[in-house]
């Protein structure tokens, strides 16, 4: 696993990810989301999520595991400093 890489691509969807209007803005279709919902309930986001992983960056499910934990740790950082403001 090349972390190196990983953490380019965390980099990358962290900066396309923005809280607008205490709405969580992300680079996944939000077709998507409602597909998922549908069928899948309880975690539409990390799905979508994963499907973006591997589609955009190749990732195998691993590296995609890797990026979602980190994901989240930037997204309780992002979301705690639109708290402050």
């Amino acid at each position: 696993m090349n972390n190196k890489f990983l953490d380019k691509v965390i980099e990358q969807i962290m900066s396309e990810t923005r809280i607008i209007d205490n709405n969580l803005d992300v680079p996944f279709p939000p077709f998507f989301f409602l597909t998922l919902y549908l069928f899948h309930p309880v975690f539409p986001f990390f799905y979508a999520f994963s499907f973006h992983c591997k589609k955009v960056y190749s990732l195998n499910d691993k590296e995609t595991e890797y990026v979602w934990n980190k994901y989240k740790e930037g997204l309780t950082a992002l979301m705690g400093k639109k708290e402050l403001c």
